[in-house]
């Protein structure tokens, strides 16, 4: 859980140490150095700043968890719950900004990938029927919505799951 500097301070504190031990003829400590140092960068492409990226995304804390999302090199990189968590907290940034066409891509990726349990994909359906209805685009809203029947089990996300069928009857 560290953020782009954190893990390239921590990057170079392993190379130093493992200088520092080959100059001392401790080769088994600098090995040990050497492989936390392939292990950060692995975590870096892997993992990358999404969990500290969520952190700030729960605390409503928008702008500092963007700056984490932007923060990662490559999406495609990423591990698939961590591409999951990064496509949906995408996707709530662009709805937050009103980027529909955005938001509509993210949550489209993000329903590929895990993002937690059941709850989390049917909030997902339940953007993508969303703005399926702002596009007034019936038949995908109707799959949506039944598919986040399924999956949702408290009762907030069934109520909207109601309110977003009474709007497609409307259409």
């Amino acid at each position: 859980m560290y953020s782009s500097l954190g893990r390239y301070i921590l990057m170079a504190v392993f190379v130093l140490a493992a200088l520092v031990c080959v100059y001392y003829n401790q080769y088994e400590l600098a090995a040990v150095a050497g492989f936390l140092f392939f292990f950060l960068i692995w975590s870096h492409f892997r993992h990358s700043s999404v969990l500290m990226a969520s952190k700030y995304f729960k605390n409503n804390e928008f702008s500092k968890a963007k700056l984490m999302l932007a923060e990662v090199p490559n999406p495609k990189r990423l591990s698939k719950n961590r591409r999951g968590y990064y496509e949906f907290m995408q996707g709530n940034m662009a709805l937050k900004e009103e980027d529909y066409e955005k938001a509509e891509y993210h949550f489209q990726l993000a329903s590929r990938f895990p993002v937690g349990g059941k709850t989390q994909k049917g909030y997902v359906l339940i953007h993508l029927a969303n703005l399926a209805l702002r596009k007034k685009d019936k038949e995908r809203a109707e799959a949506y919505v039944n598919l986040a029947k399924e999956l949702s089990e408290p009762t907030r996300s069934k109520d909207i799951i109601v309110k977003i069928e009474k709007e497609i009857s409307k259409l």
